[in-house]
């Protein structure tokens, strides 16, 4: 490689949504944008979260030098207590997006022995060969910043997830004049978000979801729940303030709403009028037109505070007739079943459930079409890369690009992995790194190709055989009938029955066999018990469940 060229990796984040992670090199050092995770998807079973794999980094991890953080949004900062045990290298983000950093960083034990360093727009740092500066956006979580990275060949430019809001609650609008700085100056590359590529127009005001929530609380006859995202700090403030107005008090439901809302107050991004705010416990003191319930729950997470008001299995709230339940955000691509399943039992259960775009209680915090067109307008930048987004959206954002006026040799559609090298007059994707998912069970970190989600998977297809067999354990010959035990293995109870009496059977004759040849040790008697019955089985019923050879030596 020519130290004088710049390279673009993205290890996360592109043909997807989720796990955003972009390295940028130049004279041998490494700058990382972003270190996000995404959520699992409905056949990663018993998965909790999902890693961009970094194993390109740690190859090279004597050469890189920070992570940069565009805001506190969990599929641009989740990975990092994970990331950090494996590359401990200092943090860069604004003072939200750190402080919600901070609270998981210390869930794993990591906040005394990592370095974290708060920036905000205008700030300009050196970070080895390079210059860092960040600059001002409006998004759905304050604080958020889009990141300029200064190479010797021209500013490269990450906006992270912006919109141009120009009455946003907290009165921090998108530097358009920062950007047209730069876009005259002359911009090497844009890495821009591309959620919003399928979506014309312009993306609304946060304000406007303001009036909805005023019609709401005026006319709601009961207590009013309204579920967010617990990030959405502009939304929450919108809704105590109004809520306020209306004469009712808050109460919080929900461990990372009550975190964040916490987090926000001592923090000043979140004003809460004297007394507004009551503890959960104590809601049953008020009269239900007098409340307003923040809760988890948007996405229809299972164990979240509104899916388990549906379910009536909520410890302090219980659903009545006469609440209206507001869902405050759009569900993620993936999560629409399980958001409509939390509607339906909502319904069930006597509430009215205002969602949905046409109802006006949510507005995207993301770019739409127009709002593209005006940062690739302010910028001009000599190549494009869309990012932060599905295949398709991506490339619909590089067809605005061309409208725009970039010709097609200057936009690269890349995927995770791919490693786009730029110069001051040429640019080409010259190599591929490996990059990939890694899985969180729990604490545990484990790959894509491991064998735990494909034995999950087994079992929620086919159910699981366990056979125990008894062997004399110097000469390996029988001393008791085969016992065969079933799981989620065939809906016929008779039918499971006689396949069960029949595989023994086939094991008595294998266990003969094997005792006159005197074969002993488990592992043998394992691998031949497996292969012996899993055939028998796929013959008899056309299933392969999983088979658990048990061998009892005695």
């Amino acid at each position: 490689m020519n130290d004088d060229r710049v390279r673009i990796i993205p290890i996360g984040g592109l043909g997807e949504i989720g796990k955003n992670m972009t390295a940028v090199e130049y004279h041998g050092k490494i700058v990382v944008v972003d270190c996000g995770l995404a959520f699992p998807r409905d056949d990663m079973f018993g998965i909790d979260l999902v890693l961009p794999d970094i194993a390109y980094l740690l190859e090279r991890r004597a050469d890189v030098l920070a992570f940069l953080i565009t805001h506190g949004h969990e599929d641009h900062f989740g990975a990092l207590p994970f990331i950090l045990k494996q590359l401990n290298v200092p943090v860069y983000g604004s003072k939200l997006a750190l402080a919600f950093a901070k609270s998981k960083l210390d869930e794993h034990g990591l906040i005394k022995s990592v370095s974290v360093n708060e920036v905000a727009e205008g700030r300009e740092l050196e970070l080895g060969p390079f210059g860092v500066s960040f600059v001002a956006v409006s998004h759905s979580v304050p604080d958020a910043l889009a990141i300029v990275i200064e190479t010797a060949h021209g500013p490269i430019v990450f906006t992270g997830d912006y919109k141009f809001d120009h009455t946003p609650i907290d009165g921090r609008i998108t530097d358009v004049n920062t950007f047209a700085q730069l876009g005259q100056r002359g911009v090497l590359a844009l890495l821009a978000d591309s959620t919003n590529a399928e979506v014309p127009g312009s993306t609304a005001s946060e304000s406007v979801v303001g009036q909805a929530f005023h019609q709401i609380f005026a006319e709601a006859e009961g207590r009013v729940i309204l579920a967010s995202f617990a990030s959405h700090i502009h939304r929450v403030q919108q809704a105590v303030r109004i809520a306020h107005l209306h004469g009712r008090k808050f109460a919080v439901a929900g461990r990372s709403m009550q975190k964040n809302v916490n987090i926000a107050r001592n923090l000043g991004y979140l004003e809460v009028p004297e007394g507004a705010m009551v503890k959960l416990s104590e809601i049953d003191e008020h009269r239900p037109d007098e409340l307003l319930i923040l809760a988890t729950g948007s996405q229809g997470e299972p164990l979240s505070a509104l899916s388990r008001m549906a379910w009536d299995d909520h410890p302090q709230v219980e659903l009545n007739e006469g609440d209206t339940v507001v869902i405050s955000a759009k569900p993620i691509p993936g999560n629409e079943v399980s958001v409509m399943e939390t509607i339906n039992r909502l319904l069930k259960a006597g509430a009215k459930v205002i969602y949905g775009e046409e109802s006006g209680v949510h507005v995207s915090g993301h770019a739409a079409q127009d709002d593209m067109r005006m940062m690739l307008n302010l910028l001009r930048p000599q190549y494009f890369i869309p990012v932060h987004g599905e295949y398709r959206h991506q490339h619909l954002h590089a067809d605005l690009a061309r409208e725009a006026g970039i010709g097609d040799e200057s936009i690269f559609i890349l995927e995770n992995g791919d490693v786009l090298e730029l110069g001051p007059d040429d640019a080409d994707v010259v190599d591929k790194v490996h990059t990939g998912m890694v899985f969180v069970d729990g604490f545990e970190l484990g790959d894509e190709e491991g064998l735990v989600l494909r034995d999950r998977q087994k079992l929620a297809e086919d159910g699981i055989l366990i056979a125990v067999v008894t062997v004399d354990v110097q000469t390996g010959e029988p001393v008791a009938r085969p016992e065969l035990v079933a799981r989620g293995f065939l809906h016929d109870d008779e039918r499971q029955q006689e396949v069960l009496e029949k595989a023994a059977a086939v094991l008595d004759d294998l266990l003969e066999t094997l005792g006159k040849e005197h074969v002993t040790g488990h592992r043998l008697i394992k691998e031949d018990i497996r292969e012996v019955l899993s055939e028998f089985v796929y013959r008899e019923t056309r299933q392969r469940p999983m088979v658990m050879p048990m061998v009892v030596e005695v």
